[in-house]
């Protein structure tokens, strides 16, 4: 009976070192990076780490993708896999798969840091905005100069100040274009434009097989990522125009999504681009029509298609 008992003693410590070897295994599976989104291709993307090292990270229906504030990062906020854009930082967590992918629980972000990602999409027209204000102050202060000497020293000061502002907004203007420029390492494989009526953001059904078609193609394609970009004439104020673009990119989207089956892993956050970029002139009406309109592409990396 001695025996026996220590038998059951060895056994149940056979198994409690098995148990702790497993949780150690499932342990060491676990991993965590941070670094910048520098592509998306299907259900994956590329995240450059600190050290320079890229981390393919594989996107699920079940991955969290969480926006915090604050501080403390204490405020959170759910938001979709479209958010995920090139150019944002991320921190990642989650396990390693056979591919050597790591499989994201989680993908969390600065909300400052997904607005400056977007600012880059939507063709950096507010710094570029800014650049030329700032450059048509450093006119009229130049012209005052030469107009009233009685100024110079406050008019020279201006100068000094505006000029450094256009300096700051150009390294800013080039230090996005290189984290955004990875978008030029896409080829376009197939593109619709749908048009809307002014002050519209439905999209009339004529355009609908056209983004269905689109859609069945694009599933065909290895690595493919849907880009949904919305505009706006410039009819109307600067904040009516942005707010149009995105509504109207969401209503396309949601074509893409419920009838075209396009997983949301598969598609970059609908870009709101306002009046900037426009098809045609604003003069005339025929232009304005153009302008209002939705670009749906489907992109595919140069590096998966071997180009």
């Amino acid at each position: 009976m001695k025996w026996h008992g220590w038998g059951n003693v060895a056994s149940l410590l056979v198994l409690v070192l098995a148990g702790l070897a497993f949780a150690g295994i499932v342990t060491a599976q676990t991993s965590q990076v941070q670094g910048l989104i520098t592509g998306r291709n299907g259900a994956t993307m590329t995240v450059k780490t600190q050290d320079g090292e890229p981390v393919v990270v594989a996107l699920t229906t079940d991955t969290q993708v969480e926006e915090v504030e604050g501080a403390f990062k204490l405020r959170k906020k759910q938001l979709g896999l479209t958010a995920l854009i090139p150019g944002l930082p991320v921190q990642v967590k989650g396990m390693m798969n056979d591919k050597h992918q790591l499989v994201a629980d989680t993908v969390k972000f600065k909300a400052s840091d997904l607005k400056v990602a977007q600012d880059i999409q939507a063709g950096l027209t507010p710094t570029q905005q800014q650049l030329q204000a700032n450059e048509t102050q450093t006119a009229a202060n130049q012209q005052a100069i030469a107009s009233n000497q009685q100024a110079i020293s406050a008019n020279q000061q201006e100068i000094a100040a505006s000029q450094e502002k256009i300096a700051a907004n150009r390294a800013a203007i080039e230090e996005a274009n290189k984290r955004f420029g990875e978008m030029g390492e896409y080829n376009i494989l197939d593109e619709v434009t749908v048009l809307f009526a002014n002050g519209k953001v439905d999209v009339e059904a004529k355009y609908k097989p056209q983004l269905i078609a689109l859609a069945q193609k694009a599933l065909t394609i290895n690595g493919y990522i849907i880009q949904v970009q919305g505009y706006a004439s410039s009819v109307g104020s600067a904040a009516l125009n942005q707010k149009l673009s995105m509504e109207r990119a969401n209503n396309v989207l949601a074509i893409l999504e419920q009838d075209g089956s396009i997983p949301l892993t598969n598609i970059l956050a609908p870009g709101a681009m306002g009046s900037s970029n426009p098809a045609a002139s604003n003069t005339t009406a025929e232009g304005q029509a153009e302008n209002r309109r939705v670009v749906v592409r489907v992109l595919q990396n140069k590096g998966i298609a071997g180009t």
